[in-house]
């Protein structure tokens, strides 16, 4: 697959898959910004997230999935008066106490979070809030299927909301049982 890719755009698809559900019908076009060959044949790659994508028909499986996709772009919103932009602000928020928490259990010096939304609009935004969201690949499975911004930064909302809670708790318990 590599050897394809050098010879093409970079680009590929990326579906997410697990023993317990198996293969998603919905992914990304992942592109390669950097790759390295390594002595053994290897590569080591840094990829970016791209547009998203929905399997239509699966056209072979072998060496790798090959598939008829159809792209997705997010839909309005149903509540169309929703303003997104608070929403993104108060992700942002939660993701800066979470940051900010976060650090201090792992004994990093405190600093202040500078601005994580870099001009991103809500969308993009909301795609980067999932993608920091590491070690839980179901949720951002279900984060990348949602096709409406308000939706997904809600519920963004709530996952930083309850691990804001769950290290306020951590960091309350070390402050009563300090470690020697």
């Amino acid at each position: 697959m590599m050897h394809t890719l050098l010879q093409t755009d970079l680009r590929f698809g990326v579906i997410y898959a697990d023993a317990a559900t198996g293969t998603a019908d919905v992914g990304c076009v992942g592109e390669v910004v950097k790759h390295e060959r390594l002595v053994d044949d290897r590569f080591f790659l840094i990829c970016k997230g791209q547009e998203r994508f929905r399997v239509t028909k699966l056209l072979r499986t072998k060496p790798y999935l090959v598939a008829e996709v159809t792209w997705l772009e997010d839909r309005p919103s149903a509540n169309g008066d929703e303003d997104l932009n608070s929403l993104a602000n108060e992700v942002e928020t939660y993701m800066k106490d979470v940051i900010r928490l976060s650090n201090r259990l792992n004994g990093k010096p405190e600093k202040e979070v500078q601005d994580l939304r870099r001009n991103l609009f809500p969308t993009p935004f909301s795609f980067f809030v999932g993608s920091t969201f590491e070690g839980a690949p179901r949720e951002q499975q279900a984060l990348l299927e949602l096709e409406d911004t308000a939706t997904r930064l809600k519920r963004e909302k709530e996952t930083l909301r309850n691990t804001l809670n769950y290290l306020t708790a951590a960091s309350a318990v070390k402050d009563v049982f300090p470690s020697s």
